[in-house]
């Protein structure tokens, strides 16, 4: 069974264009749990990033310019 907005269908029963519609949407939900997937990585480097470039910049106490706010951004 198939639940859309609070009814549910049987998808034996569904026309052949409400099929293609739901082949669609599952592409776009698989397309979107892969991105996120991606997205959990790169923030997960990014992190891991940071805390490289702090170690790396502790080592060199003349680099810093000004109060240290707790993130990193580039101008």
């Amino acid at each position: 069974m198939i639940t859309i907005d609070g009814r549910e269908y049987d998808p034996e029963k569904l026309s052949a264009k409400a099929k293609e519609q739901i082949g669609s949407m599952q592409f776009v939900d698989n397309e979107i749990a892969k991105l996120n997937s991606m997205l959990a990585v790169l923030q997960t480097a990014r992190l891991t990033y940071g805390r490289a470039l702090r170690e790396a910049l502790n080592e060199d106490p003349l680099a810093a310019l000004g109060k240290d706010t707790g993130t990193i951004q580039f101008s």
